[in-house]
């Protein structure tokens, strides 16, 4: 089942197959604790919240068209749910639960803004775990901006070390990103 994708569990799900659910559930439940704890602050309404995203999704799974992306409907559903639990819990102030001049829920904004930065922490922390030789130029390529050569001359290595080194930084980055691949 680990190499099954998210659609096909859920067709295998609608024909029957509750470990298909489960394997679903064990796939995304830490990826929506965290999400959900980063809205709520504390693991106790981290824990509500994420329990509450999995019944949603256990309700509604029928509905989903397979033809789409499973993850980004269960992170809609997570994150509708997290902004629904701090509009509970007054736990955003009411200025931002309206809409700004453009129309755009400053909320949902909000809400947004997390999920990227959360996005964006994890992957820091993922290449900071890759071997120095990998994640330093990850680094100079990513965050710094500067191009092969520059790191090559930099590193004073050969260009092509450093091109190699690039491309199995992100072969173990995917890796350590998605570990059910």
């Amino acid at each position: 089942m680990k190499n099954f994708t998210d659609e096909q569990l859920v067709k295998n799900y609608l024909k029957g197959d509750e470990k298909s659910l489960e394997e679903l559930v064990r796939r995304y439940l830490p990826l929506i604790y965290n999400f959900s704890r980063r809205y709520s602050g504390d693991a106790d309404n981290a824990s509500d919240i994420a329990q509450e995203v999995f019944v949603k999704v256990w309700k509604n799974l029928k509905k989903f068209d397979t033809a789409k992306n499973f993850r980004v409907w269960l992170f809609t559903i997570a994150k509708n749910t997290a902004l629904d639990w701090l509009k509970k819990k007054n736990a955003l102030p009411s200025s931002l639960l309206n809409e700004n001049e453009e129309g755009e829920n400053l909320a949902e904004n909000f809400v947004d803004e997390i999920y990227k930065k959360s996005l964006s922490q994890n992957l820091s922390l993922a290449i900071e775990k890759l071997p120095p030789k990998y994640s330093s130029i990850i680094n100079l390529y990513h965050i710094k901006g500067l191009n092969f050569r520059e790191i090559a001359d930099f590193l004073r290595e050969s260009i092509n070390t450093v091109k190699s080194r690039y491309r199995r930084g992100l072969i173990l980055l995917k890796k350590k990103l998605s570990p059910d691949l």
